[in-house]
C-alpha cells in the first residue's frame, strides 16, 4: 500500500499562516528571531498551552468543591527571552492567586529553549560579553544587557566549586605541574595572576585535570599548599612528578608526598640552556645535548655530558655547569624502561592543556576579577574535554613497566 504523503495544508491548516510560512522559507531569511512567522507560531503555541494549564487547574478546583470560590481573573502580559526570539505571552490569572504555571513559572522572563546554554557555549569559546550580546541580537533578535549575560554565565560558579572540591583517585602514576599567567583587575589596577595547573594520569591510565588554583605569583610554597589540598581530596600515592626548574619545587613535593620521584623537565632544561646560544651554533649544541638525554643509561649520559663540556666549555661554559648541577634531577627517567621514560621526561602534556586555554583566552587582556578568570578557564576545559581527557598514549606498555618497577605497590591501586 502506497504511503500517503503529508501535505502542507495538513501541517498548517490556516491559509494565511501557510502563505507566510512558504514566503518566509523562500526568502532565505533566518527561520527564527524577531518577526519570524515560526516565532509567532511558537508564541501562539505557548499561549495556548498556558490557557490549557489554567483550564485544567480551574477544573481541578471545581472538582474539589472545598468551599473556596475561585475563577479566572484576566491575564498578565510579559515578554519572554528565548532562542527563537522575543515572545509575547499572556499568562492567565485566578482570583486567589493559587495557580502555579508550569511552562512559564511565575516571575520567569525566559522560555527555557536552550538560550542559556548557547550563551555559555559562546563564552566558553572565548567570546567577550559584548560580542555575545551582538551575536544574540543578530541571531535571535534579542536585546540582552551585558549584566544579564554575565548573570547567565555566572550560573556555572556552583559547578566550578563542585569541580574544584571533587574527590580524587587514591593513586596517580604521574602528575605534571606547571603555571600559566594572566592579568585580572584589583582595585582598578591590572595585576598578574598565576594559575596553577595539575594534570595527572591515574592508575588506570586516564588523564584528568586535577585542579586549577589562582595565586598572585608562582612559588614553591604555594605549590606545597596545593599538593596538601590534593591529599585532602583523597590522593594517597604519586609515583612521579614532572616539574620545571622552579627553586624549592622538589622539596615542596617531597614534604607532602615523600615517596614521589621528581623528574625535572628535559624540554624546559634544553630551552633554558640554549636561550643565549648564537644561531649558527644552536643546531650543533642541541644535537650534543640530545646525546645526553637520549643515552641508554645514566653512565653513558654522564660520559656524553663530559664530552659536551670539553667541546663547548670555551664558548658556553654555563650550559655544562647547569647540567652537571642538576644532573640527578634530570636523569630520574633513565632508571626506567622506554615506556615510562616517554611518560615522565617532559611537562609537555600540561603545556598542551595550557594551549587549549590560550586558544580561548588569547583575545583577552585582562579579566574583571579572579572569579571571572577561573570561570572562563573552567568552561574552556569543559567544552574542549576531548582534547585532554583521554587515555595515556601507549598505556598497555606503560602499565606493564609500572608492574615490573613497583609491583604490589602499584597493583593494589590498578586492581581496585
Amino acid at each position: 500500500m502506497k504511503k500517503k504523503r503529508t501535505r502542507l495544508e495538513d501541517l498548517v491548516p490556516d491559509p494565511e499562516i501557510r502563505e507566510r510560512v512558504v514566503k518566509h522559507l523562500y526568502s532565505r531569511e533566518p527561520l527564527l528571531g524577531k518577526g519570524s512567522v515560526f516565532s509567532e507560531m511558537l508564541q501562539a503555541m505557548v499561549n495556548t498551552m498556558l490557557e490549557a494549564e489554567m483550564d485544567g487547574f480551574m477544573q481541578d478546583q471545581a472538582d474539589r468543591d472545598d468551599g473556596l470560590s475561585n475563577r479566572r481573573n484576566g491575564h498578565i502580559h510579559k515578554t519572554l527571552r528565548s532562542a527563537e526570539g522575543p515572545i509575547e505571552i499572556k499568562t492567565p490569572r485566578d482570583r486567589l492567586g493559587a495557580h502555579e504555571p508550569i511552562l512559564v513559572p511565575k516571575r520567569s522572563r525566559e522560555l527555557n529553549t536552550g538560550l542559556d546554554n548557547a550563551i555559555i557555549s559562546l563564552y566558553a569559546r572565548g567570546n567577550s560579553v559584548s560580542d555575545i550580546r551582538k551575536q544574540v541580537h543578530e541571531i535571535y533578535g534579542l536585546e540582552l544587557s551585558e549584566g544579564m549575560i554575565s548573570s547567565i554565565t555566572n550560573k556555572v560558579y556552583d559547578q566550578v566549586t563542585e569541580w574544584q572540591q571533587r574527590p580524587l583517585d587514591a593513586c596517580y602514576t604521574i602528575i605534571y605541574l606547571d603555571a600559566i599567567h594572566y592579568r585580572t583587575r584589583e582595585e582598578r589596577q591590572s595585576v598578574q595572576r598565576a594559575v596553577y595547573t595539575i594534570y595527572g594520569v591515574n592508575a588506570h591510565g586516564d588523564r584528568d585535570v586535577l585542579g586549577l588554583y589562582i595565586a598572585e605569583s608562582e612559588g614553591a610554597r604555594q605549590w606545597g599548599l596545593i599538593l596538601e589540598d590534593l591529599r585532602r581530596r583523597g590522593v594517597e600515592t604519586i609515583f612521579f612528578c614532572c616539574v620545571d626548574g622552579l627553586k624549592g619545587f622538589k622539596e615542596a613535593i617531597l614534604e607532602v608526598f615523600p615517596m614521589a620521584l621528581v623528574q625535572r623537565c628535559i624540554v624546559h632544561m634544553v630551552r633554558r640552556s640554549t636561550r643565549f646560544v648564537s644561531y649558527k651554533d644552536l643546531k650543533a649544541v642541541c644535537a650534543d645535548l640530545r646525546k645526553i638525554y637520549t643515552a641508554a643509561n645514566r653512565e653513558l649520559a654522564q660520559q656524553n655530558l663530559e664530552l659536551f663540556a670539553r667541546k663547548w666549555s670555551d664558548k658556553y661554559k654555563s650550559i655544562a655547569e647547569e647540567w652537571e648541577r642538576d644532573f640527578d634531577d634530570l636523569m630520574v627517567f633513565m632508571d626506567y624502561k622506554q615506556a615510562i621514560r616517554r611518560l615522565i621526561y617532559t611537562t609537555n602534556p600540561v603545556e598542551a592543556v595550557h594551549r587549549v586555554l590560550r586558544k580561548v583566552t588569547k583575545t583577552k587582556g585582562t579579566w574583571p576579577n579572579d572569579q571571572s578568570l577561573i570561570k572562563q578557564l573552567f568552561l574552556a576545559l569543559q567544552y574542549n574535554e576531548s582534547s585532554w581527557k583521554r587515555k595515556a598514549y601507549g598505556w598497555t606498555n606503560i602499565q606493564q613497566d609500572l608492574i615490573d618497577c613497583f609491583g604490589a605497590q602499584y597493583l593494589k591501586y590498578a586492581e581496585a
